[in-house]
């Protein structure tokens, strides 16, 4: 199932190669976080589901609105996330926690279970790197928001920061 998700992704971002290549890395971080932090097989679904599908707004909002801010994609994704996940057969029950997540992946404040901390976490790492943040500004997002054991080792491993 994850699978196939991941190819109908690759189609859905067809001609977008940063687009995939970005959650792919999200995803590869968000499976080796939930793995590390054993979480059970139900939750590690979910997590992976949704960093396959956390950015699935980013086209439609740069079409209709030209700007496609984390805000804009919390807002138009999670349609368009449980038209896809009902045609591949995805539980009722996880399209909604995934619906949950990409409605808030840009908002850290309130982060209520380790599903949303690990996708939160697999994001920035890799958008820090994306973005090319200054050593101050990853350890300040190291401080601000890794919260699970794999994520901070991650995060000081990957920008060799000194804690």
């Amino acid at each position: 199932m994850l699978n196939t998700l991941h190819m109908q992704m690759i189609k859905l971002y067809a001609g977008d190669p940063k687009r995939i290549q970005h959650f792919c890395k999200v995803h590869s971080y968000a499976k080796l976080m939930a793995e590390m932090e054993g979480v059970d097989d139900d939750t590690r679904f979910i997590i992976e589901t949704a960093a396959l599908t956390h950015d699935i707004g980013i086209h439609l909002c740069e079409e209709k609105y030209g700007d496609c801010s984390g805000k804009l994609q919390e807002k138009e994704g999670p349609a368009l996330a449980k038209a896809l996940l009902a045609e591949l057969g995805y539980p009722e029950r996880v399209s909604e926690r995934v619906q949950y997540l990409i409605a808030h992946h840009h908002t850290y404040n309130n982060i209520d279970a380790i599903d949303y901390q690990i996708l939160v976490e697999a994001d920035f790492l890799v958008n820090m790197y994306e973005d090319g943040l200054s050593k101050e500004s990853v350890k300040a997002s190291y401080d601000n928001i890794f919260r699970t054991e794999a994520g901070r080792l991650i995060c000081r491993e990957m920008f060799d920061l000194k804690i």
